[in-house]
């Protein structure tokens, strides 16, 4: 379970904690050295989601965090990285 917070940091680790555990990465990937500002996506990628992990993660984040991302568009623009998503939470949310 996922503890719903805006609080600046407490978002960005509740969010790391959804990605990881969503796309089954929880057991490869160390929460401390998952940066806030690494790429998700891509050969760069330290954590190197997919388009599944995507579509899993978005569905986690509504029903976790009361926000949808609509469309391939979205995704790309708002799940590059945690910091971006955490932004968008908070904007969707009006803090």
């Amino acid at each position: 379970m996922y503890t719903f917070t805006l609080a600046p940091e407490l978002l960005e680790t509740e969010l790391k904690k959804l990605i990881l555990d969503t796309a089954d990465k929880a057991d490869d990937i160390a929460l401390a050295d998952f940066a806030d500002d690494a790429v998700l996506f891509g050969d760069d990628s330290p954590i190197g989601l997919d388009s599944l992990d995507a579509l899993q993660t978005a569905v986690a984040l509504q029903q976790y965090f009361q926000v949808r991302l609509q469309g391939d568009r979205m995704v790309r623009k708002h799940m590059m990285t945690v910091r971006d998503l955490a932004a968008f939470i908070r904007k969707e949310h009006g803090a």
